[in-house]
């Protein structure tokens, strides 16, 4: 439209800047990564660990693509995201405890470092897959775990403002109604307005 507002269909823009889809780039190669350098090739985990991983990352993004003609879509596919990154932070976690490797603390020195750099714009998202390539498993399981929670966090406020989106807005449907019944409401004062008595 030209008029000022808003297309019903008008994108999202670009899921490759939106927050979380970045974030689940960054699980996606640091599990790559972990699953093929760690793990045994005839581990079932390594193929389940990626497809974890790599389902969350889709969701995001069909979430988003889907979020601008449906509302409840994006919210089941945010919500698929968000239990697939469940299932790998529980499979590293796993990792862990049989390996007898310590996880980190919420506040420990570890988790403040990599929060500091991840929300530091100078530094690039390949940057802590590059340091994941010179550090040990144990190292690398945690880096995972460190991101995880942060994309809960993120894909749980995402559906926060989808369900406060939706309770006002409504569905497709009804913001479609109401687009035409306003379109339809300017068109008859228009003509109204141009009639002589």
């Amino acid at each position: 439209m030209t008029d000022g507002r808003k297309n019903l269909t008008s994108p999202n823009g670009d899921v490759r800047t939106f927050l979380p889809f970045r974030k689940a780039m960054i699980i996606y190669d640091l599990t790559f990564h972990f699953a093929h350098t760690f793990l045994a090739r005839n581990d079932r985990t390594v193929d389940q660990m990626i497809q974890a991983a790599r389902s969350g990352k889709q969701n995001i993004a069909e979430g988003s693509a889907a979020g601008v003609t449906s509302m409840e879509t994006a919210i089941k596919l945010t919500n698929v995201a968000k239990a697939s990154f469940l299932e790998l932070l529980l499979d590293y976690e796993d990792f862990l405890r049989v390996h007898d490797f310590r996880q980190w603390e919420k506040d420990s020195e570890e988790v403040r470092f990599l929060r500091q750099k991840s929300t530091d714009p100078a530094v690039p998202d390949r940057w802590f897959v590059d340091l994941a390539k010179t550090r040990p498993a144990e190292t690398v399981a945690n880096m995972a775990i460190v991101f995880l929670h942060q994309e809960d966090y993120l894909l749980q406020a995402q559906l926060d403002a989808l369900e406060r989106k939706f309770l006002s807005l409504g569905g497709f449907r009804e913001q479609m109604f109401a687009a035409r019944s306003k379109a339809r409401n300017e068109e008859s004062r228009k003509n109204k307005g141009g009639c002589e008595y």
